[in-house]
């Protein structure tokens, strides 16, 4: 399962990162509750996989910079920004090049630290928060003179924040992310799943309802959506052939409830998306009723991906079935 869950978590950490550069909410949503559930299994991080968590937990809160109210770090009143900001030194502790990239970055973030406060009027906390920040090293005096002046004017409008703003701060996380994304371009899921298509001679992506063409010499064209395919094909294997997996593990549910939400996937084509959209339409059944409330009774209420698998159901997703029981629930 260890071995099984890293492989997940770099794949979890690629889907991150590229939704993370495209601007995809709800699919870095989707990705970021994987990444949180394999990182939260994480007894002791692997020596090697050290990069890519605290890369996948720097995203998920530079993506929430702004939202002051939402507390990382258990028993801390810190903000996101203020908890990215420590993973962002873990990471440069990993590495030995960008300096110039690392320190746009890190000045990027203590300085929306401070105006993210600016900007919701939380002057006081500004000011608190400043103090956190810098120490008394020299290379910081300036910035730190600077953004208490503004707080001290009480003006989040200067040119010094406009110019230091949110979006160019996102702008070197997008530039980071390429280089990283460079060096891990093709991790274990993508490679394997890339010989076990060949090896079945395409046959596989009937899934996709379309042959993918792939260039033995040069794997590096395939596109997103043959990579995300190819992924998906060899983990669906791995889950329902390797008997190494345990079926009553919560790793292995966790796993069958990624595959079942990237089946709807918006990029796997408009075919999928039609179907889908079909899946919405369908009324359920009287036995499919039963079904739901027999999977209940006995895996009980919350375990969806379970009773979706084990029961008889016609085309529904394990979001379909907690719907539905929401909806019988308000009936009974």
């Amino acid at each position: 399962e260890a071995v099984a869950a890293g492989w997940m978590l770099e794949f979890a950490c690629s889907c991150l990162c590229r939704h993370f550069g495209e601007g995809g909410g709800a699919e870095f949503r989707r990705w970021r509750d994987v990444a949180q559930a394999l990182t939260n299994d994480f007894s002791e991080i692997p020596t090697h996989q050290k990069k890519t968590v605290y890369l996948c937990q720097l995203l998920i809160r530079i993506a929430k910079g702004k939202s002051l109210e939402l507390q990382f770090e258990n028993g801390q009143r810190i903000s996101p920004l203020e908890s990215a900001l420590s993973f962002w030194t873990l990471l440069e502790r990993e590495e030995t090049k960008l300096e110039k990239l690392h320190e746009d970055i890190r000045r990027l973030i203590q300085i929306q630290i401070v105006a993210v406060h600016m900007e919701n009027t939380y002057f006081k906390e500004a000011a608190e928060v400043l103090e956190r920040l810098f120490t008394d090293c020299e290379s910081d005096k300036s910035l730190r003179m600077k953004l208490a002046t503004i707080i001290k004017n009480k003006d989040p409008y200067v040119p010094l924040l406009q110019s230091f703003n949110y979006s160019l701060l996102i702008s070197k996380i997008k530039s980071y992310i390429e280089l990283f994304m460079k060096e891990n371009e093709m991790n274990f899921l993508i490679q394997e799943a890339t010989k076990h298509v060949e090896s079945k001679g395409l046959g596989a992506t009937a899934w996709q309802n379309k042959f993918v063409n792939i260039n033995k010499n040069d794997k590096s064209n395939l596109d997103t959506k043959q990579r995300l395919v190819l992924s998906i094909i060899l983990l669906r294997d791995v889950l329902m052939q390797n008997c190494c997996l345990n079926v009553d593990s919560s790793l292995y549910w966790m796993y069958i409830n990624c595959l079942l939400g990237l089946n709807n996937l918006e990029n796997m084509g408009k075919q999928q998306v039609a179907l889908a959209c079909g899946r919405r339409r369908q009324r359920w059944t009287y036995e499919e009723d039963l079904e739901l409330k027999s999977g209940v009774r006995k895996f009980g209420v919350g375990n969806w991906a379970k009773i979706l698998v084990h029961g008889n159901f016609n085309n529904r997703t394990s979001v379909m079935l907690k719907d539905r029981w929401r909806t019988l629930h308000r009936i009974d």
